[in-house]
């Protein structure tokens, strides 16, 4: 169940304390349900795993996730069969409100010889921008290029975001650009100063179209979790939320916040509209918070306990498709089960009163 274990920090006035109060209620005696599902579910062999949130066009759902045939796998590949580090994206539609699934097959496949996606493609998201379905997703390249090999060695082995675009979400979907949409923040220059909180990985990415700059136009948000190069192999034990914006996916992402995190402990990024802010889930706080203007997640902890846990997930956003002034209550979607192996696979969750 969902434990109420913050009380927030009333600093903004009326309205914010009013909107915290707001979600505080929404959330009471809720639960998250766990279910099996058929099609990309556990299969002996296989990798399915960092699912992207779940779309609806007319009556289908569609999911797209990190996806490894562990028997296709050179022999020094192997210890990497249950991370995205060696992995494809793949898509999967449901009618049945995500229940049972059928594999439709490759979305994506690796970037060209010396990109920065040419090792493996994984952590999809999508989103409809300007009747076009773009497809977010983190992209590595090897360690060596000559021995085609990919160290993980929390050095040198950075990652970068890209898009890819397509007129169906049953595509083809081709690449926006040779270059990724975000790289890493910038490495400290001087010895004992700090590097970038995302100066070593940026990855999973979560979108959210909404007007940032009042112009009346619609904006892309491209919220993403960070690694800071500093941490060294401790990295996923201090990763955290970042945001950049762009007028449209094919343009310059700018980071926001002055490039500074949004929100601490979130190695797993999942956030929606929420009224008329943005609630997210910070994976290693097991909380769900909210900020009222989607950035300041901080000022007024929201700080409800989310148990049992989700792991990497990812929920039904009707505004993926359609964009709203006002959002909801996530209900369901699709996470992680047994991330450590021998064969992760996915399942679907549910928000419901205990």
């Amino acid at each position: 169940m969902l434990i109420m274990s913050a009380t927030a920090t009333v600093v903004g006035g009326e309205v914010e304390a009013e909107s915290i109060d707001k979600m505080k209620a929404q959330l009471e005696g809720k639960t998250f349900r766990y279910q099996e599902v058929s099609g990309i579910g556990l299969e002996n062999g296989i990798t399915r795993r960092d699912p992207s949130d779940i779309i609806r066009v007319g009556e289908t759902y569609y999911v797209w996730y990190t996806k490894v045939d562990h028997a296709k796998l050179p022999r020094n590949f192997l210890h990497l069969k249950t991370s995205g580090y060696v992995g494809t994206i793949w898509y999967a539609t449901s009618t049945d409100e995500g229940r049972t699934w059928t594999e439709q097959g490759q979305a994506l496949g690796l970037g060209k010889k010396g990109a920065f996606d040419s090792f493996a493609v994984f952590t999809p998201n999508i989103v409809k921008f300007g009747g076009k379905y773009y497809l977010y997703y983190t992209g590595v390249k090897p360690t060596n290029e000559d021995k085609f090999f990919f160290e993980n060695n929390s050095t040198t082995d950075f990652t970068a975001i890209g898009a890819a675009v397509s007129d169906s979400p049953d595509g083809p979907f081709t690449r926006v650009s040779e270059q990724p949409a975000l790289e890493v923040g910038p490495r400290a220059s001087e010895e004992k100063a700090k590097s970038a909180f995302d100066s070593y990985r940026v990855d999973d990415a979560a979108l959210l179209v909404r007007d940032f700059d009042g112009d009346g136009d619609e904006d892309v948000w491209l919220y993403y979790k960070g690694r800071n190069i500093d941490h060294g192999r401790r990295g996923p034990l201090f990763t955290k939320m970042g945001v950049a914006v762009a007028d449209r996916p094919e343009s310059e992402h700018v980071r926001l916040n002055q490039g500074k995190a949004i929100l601490d402990k979130s190695h797993e990024v999942m956030i929606w509209p929420w009224h008329e802010g943005i609630g997210a889930y910070a994976s290693l706080t097991k909380t769900i918070e909210y900020a009222p203007d989607g950035l300041d997640f901080t000022s007024q902890p929201l700080g409800v306990k989310v148990v049992p846990k989700p792991v990497a997930p990812a929920c039904f956003r009707e505004d993926l498709t359609r964009p709203v002034d006002e959002g909801k209550l996530i209900s369901w979607g699709i996470s992680m089960k047994n991330p450590g192996g021998p064969s992760p696979f996915l399942i679907r969750f549910e928000l419901v009163d205990e």
